[in-house]
């Protein structure tokens, strides 16, 4: 991976962490991680949810990181509702993630 590119999950991260500053919920994984798809790659998402895992808030059912790659690998198939999309996005924004896809050049 590209200094660039690390750097820009490095950002994510801290994004995810100011968009959702009490953790992210178990029911919003899926809409977050397929929101993520449509910028990261499959190994960019792997790390970004890895360490979102290892941060989760202690709770009644913390995610894990088996739970995490079980969603990548099967549940990310089935579409998030647009509710799902529209609560995600609007953490992903009040974190600074940039929600716009950049021009195409």
């Amino acid at each position: 991976m590209s200094e660039q590119r690390s750097n820009f999950v490095t950002r994510a991260v801290g994004w995810l962490r100011a968009g959702y500053p009490e953790g992210v919920p178990r029911q919003d994984y899926v809409a977050l991680l397929g929101l993520l798809r449509r910028k990261l790659t499959e190994d960019e998402i792997r790390k970004i949810a890895q360490e979102l895992a290892t941060q989760a808030q202690p709770g009644a059912d913390p995610i894990t990181s088996a739970d995490i790659e079980d969603l990548i690998n099967d549940r990310l198939l089935q579409e998030a509702t647009p509710a799902d999309v529209v609560r995600v996005s609007a953490h992903l924004a009040a974190g600074g993630w940039p929600l716009a896809d950049p021009p195409v050049e």
